[in-house]
């Protein structure tokens, strides 16, 4: 898609333009965030009050439509211990928590995932946007979060630029295990499956010290709130990467594609299932929005995986439903 061309005289450059351009929307966008000052509290943080409860159902009615859809996907890993054969676990990343997206919201998605009765909980990142007000409370709620062998997490940059400390010293008060640049590993019958996770890749991210220790071969999930960690995951021989960050595009329209573009190359590692090398990575759309209020095409997404061997041959298939 073209961009946009803005005329100007000869008398004005484009720098001026530009200038006054942005002057108009920083100027619109203040009456704004005023108006909903004024309207929904003097602060971004919920109330959660009877008494406050309507003011805010009027604004959230308008930016949460209540639809997020749960995608499901089978993932062979090379060498994966036979007692994690079928190990289910969901994802949730891209919260946002905040103005845009409310309380009884990030409750839907938790109560969604709890319903899926997973054996792990990922949770990659952007848990808050713009107010550490939202911290405590998107915290507590995640913290009701249930899974056989836990709920790991690692930080978004949104979380970064709010207070990364004050995030993480939240999410382990409710017993959520956050991965800063280490790994843990999940225990079940005697076999052990590596869960590594790193800071956001602009914000620290060192995945070497998060693998230090994996032996090579053992196959390992690297929760990475960025997708872009793929290029250095495939080199250290990382199983499974589960990221988040681009929200699918967020706003995909017909012929425009997305604000990563229309063409399959542009959306590479932006959206879904791929693969390099030997690592495979899942995007997730996420559940909340940044900068627009609004889902086009693109609705909220929790993904839920299911672990099986990589094995190849007619007799393993055979194997596997004799089994059955």
């Amino acid at each position: 898609m073209k961009p946009l061309r803005h005329p100007f005289s000869e008398n004005e450059t484009w720098e001026t333009q530009t200038h006054s351009r942005k002057g108009k929307f920083v100027r619109r966008w203040d009456r704004l965030v005023e108006r909903w000052s004024r309207d929904f509290g003097s602060s971004f943080v919920e109330d959660y009050s009877l008494a406050g409860a309507e003011r805010h159902r009027a604004l959230h009615r308008r930016v949460y439509d209540g639809r997020i859809e749960v995608t499901e996907h089978r993932i062979r890993l090379h060498n994966l211990p036979a007692s994690f054969d079928g190990l289910r676990i969901v994802q949730l990343t891209d919260i946002h928590h905040g103005l845009f997206l409310p309380f009884h919201a990030v409750l839907d998605a938790v109560e969604m995932a709890n319903r899926l009765q997973p054996d792990v909980i990922a949770l990659t990142g952007d848990f808050v946007t713009y107010s550490r007000g939202y911290i405590e409370p998107v915290a507590a709620i995640l913290g009701t979060l249930r899974a056989r062998h836990g709920v790991f997490a690692v930080l978004g940059n949104h979380d970064f630029r709010v207070d990364a400390g004050a995030v993480t010293r939240a999410l382990q008060h409710h017993s959520i295990e956050v991965l800063r640049n280490r790994h843990t590993l999940v225990r079940h019958a005697g076999q052990a499956l590596p869960i590594a996770g790193i800071d956001d890749f602009r914000y620290g991210a060192d995945l070497p010290r998060a693998l230090r220790g994996i032996r090579p071969g053992v196959p390992t999930i690297l929760l990475s709130h960025n997708p872009k960690i793929i290029r250095r995951a495939a080199v250290h021989q990382v199983g499974l990467v589960l990221s988040g960050h681009t929200h699918g595009g967020q706003i995909n329209l017909p012929l425009a594609g997305t604000v990563f573009g229309r063409k399959p190359e542009q959306m590479r590692f932006r959206s879904g299932w791929d693969r390099l090398g030997p690592t495979q990575i899942y995007v997730s759309r996420g559940i909340g929005t940044v900068v627009l209020p609004v889902r086009v095409r693109c609705p909220a997404e929790i993904p839920q995986f299911h672990l099986q061997p990589h094995e190849l041959g007619r007799e393993a298939q055979l194997r596997r439903t004799a089994e059955s």
